[in-house]
């Protein structure tokens, strides 16, 4: 019976849309905790910040929606904030948290999250990178360990999965989980699952960024992603030509989103242009020109890096050797100004998105 009435009190505040959004604000895992004791339904409602304008609309809502549909007249809730919520302990010393993520497929999210954090680890920083890109996990590949196999270590009797550490960065995948030869199909809530796992089960210990590279699109592993963790920021990633700049568009528009409003740091324009290495200062805009740094222009974002096409880059993602480790390449040193610019727009961020100030080791 009372079990019954705990899925009740859910379905119906399940049609409550959160405002500006088509969603609801149970799917955004806004609700939690709902109990009844005697005539009272108790549960707690949780905003991603503490300067939400719609938790009074909100409350409302959620009020006349259980009076008008149940025989419960005493509703308690409580207004909580996210970034007041403790903090999985695996992240308690991990400084900041990035999202990279992309409009849609193909415009080589993972090739610049890969090469951003061995430019990254290069600089001194403590690194980790989780492949939370489920459907499409290339990682391993890019740093050469796809035989790797992360072990379990018991701490302070929790069970945590150890990193595999490769030029410096501490990685987690769920490629190094699945058979690589086999097609691994997914549903929405186990991808989430996975993703969850990697990132609060992890043996992090001490970092001083975490990256996470994300599906490209927009789909249910990034609300998870954003009710898991408190990300410091997002960036994006495109190519110059149209159609990636209006996917671009849509993954800067959920992360800006009343639901989840994560800053986005800014735009990384990828395949910028193609420079041959035999001509290293000619430059063939295969893809359009700067459609990218227009982009970043109009929506008032960073620009953090425009990133060339040349051979070494495929030939590095596929040997496991990523062209970052070479600083006085070509493309080497736009990923160390990549990195740089990061660094920059993390220690821009307000205050109450930020954990501690990071300094060179």
């Amino acid at each position: 019976m009372l079990q019954n009435q705990l899925k009740h009190i859910r379905d119906i505040l399940s049609e409550v849309k959160y405002p500006g959004t088509s969603k609801d604000i149970v799917s955004l895992d806004m609700v939690q905790g709902i109990k009844i004791e005697g005539e009272k339904v108790i549960f707690r409602l949780v905003f991603q910040k503490a300067n939400d304008p719609f938790v009074s609309a909100v409350k409302k809502k959620c009020e006349a929606a259980i009076r008008e549909n149940t025989e419960f007249k005493d509703i308690d809730m409580e207004v909580v904030f996210q970034q007041d919520l403790e903090r999985p302990l695996s992240l308690e010393k991990v400084s900041y948290i990035i999202a990279v993520s992309s409009g849609k497929g193909g415009v080589g999210k993972s090739t610049v999250a890969a090469n951003l954090a061995v430019a990254l680890a290069l600089q001194g920083y403590k690194v980790g990178l989780v492949d939370a890109d489920i459907f499409g996990p290339s990682i391993p590949k890019m740093f050469g360990c796809e035989e790797a196999q992360p072990y379990m270590t018991e701490v302070d009797g929790k069970e945590y999965i150890v990193p595999v550490e490769k030029y410096g960065v501490k990685l987690l995948s769920i490629g190094f989980f699945v058979d690589p030869a086999s097609a691994t199909v997914w549903r929405g809530p186990m991808a989430s699952n996975a993703l969850k796992q990697m990132v609060e089960q992890g043996y992090w210990e001490e970092l001083d960024y975490m990256l996470i590279d994300l599906p490209p699109g927009t789909s249910d592993i990034h609300l998870t992603l954003v009710q898991t963790v408190a990300l410091t920021g997002a960036i994006v990633v495109t190519t110059p030509q149209q159609v990636a700049l209006a996917d671009a568009v849509k993954g800067i528009n959920m992360f800006e989103s009343p639901g989840i409003q994560v800053p986005v740091l800014g735009l990384v324009e990828n395949m910028s242009w193609f420079t041959p290495a035999e001509l290293p200062e000619n430059k063939y805009y295969l893809f359009g020109k700067e459609g990218g740094k227009l982009l970043a222009e109009e929506k008032g974002l960073r620009l953090l890096g425009q990133i060339p096409v040349v051979q070494r880059i495929c030939e590095g993602g596929d040997a496991g050797t990523p062209v970052a480790l070479d600083p006085d390449s070509i493309t080497g040193k736009a990923f160390t100004e990549l990195a740089e610019h990061v660094v920059e727009a993390v220690e821009a961020t307000p205050d109450q998105a930020r954990r501690v100030r990071v300094q060179r080791h």
